[in-house]
């Protein structure tokens, strides 16, 4: 017997208004970049050990700026890891709304399919009695039909 685990509507209402929150997302951030496929593998990785070394470059340079030659940019650097900084709170939030959003989905999804085995079972045992409902059966079955694999060749002995 299927459950259904979750009910849940969207009105227009509610659509338009999160679809509205997300362009105002966009639009207060207007420096967001989005990368070309394979891009991301050539930066450099800023994992944890990454930042700590990072930081810590930024920081040193900025207590001895007589080193630091005109072509190294420190307050460049020092505004990129406040933009971080910055921005991080914000991706975690997104992060965390983007698994509610796929958690939901996922689940609502479930609920469909678990029905529609429970209502295909249905069908199978009312066929026949309705040539167009029988017609819909099988094509809806047809997602149940295996194809067959070919046959492995079988290797020649070896002498």
């Amino acid at each position: 017997m299927s459950v259904n685990r979750i009910t849940l509507v969207i009105t227009p209402e509610q659509r338009q208004a999160a679809a509205a929150g997300l362009a105002q997302v966009k639009s207060a951030l207007p420096s967001l970049v989005v990368l070309q496929p394979g891009e991301l593998r050539e930066l450099h990785n800023f994992g944890a050990k990454n930042e700590v070394f990072g930081r810590g470059t930024v920081r040193a340079l900025q207590a001895h700026p007589e080193i630091v030659p005109a072509t190294l940019d420190v307050p460049g650097a020092q505004a990129d890891l406040d933009a971080l900084d910055a921005l991080r709170p914000l991706l975690e939030a997104v992060r965390l709304l983007h698994a509610q959003l796929e958690d939901t989905a996922a689940l609502l999804g479930h609920d469909v399919m678990d029905f529609a085995y429970d209502g295909y079972q249905l069908l199978k045992l009312t066929g026949g009695s309705d040539s167009s409902l029988d017609e819909m059966r099988r094509d809806l079955g047809s997602q149940f039909a295996r194809k067959r694999r070919a046959a492995a060749p079988v290797p020649a002995p070896v002498d």
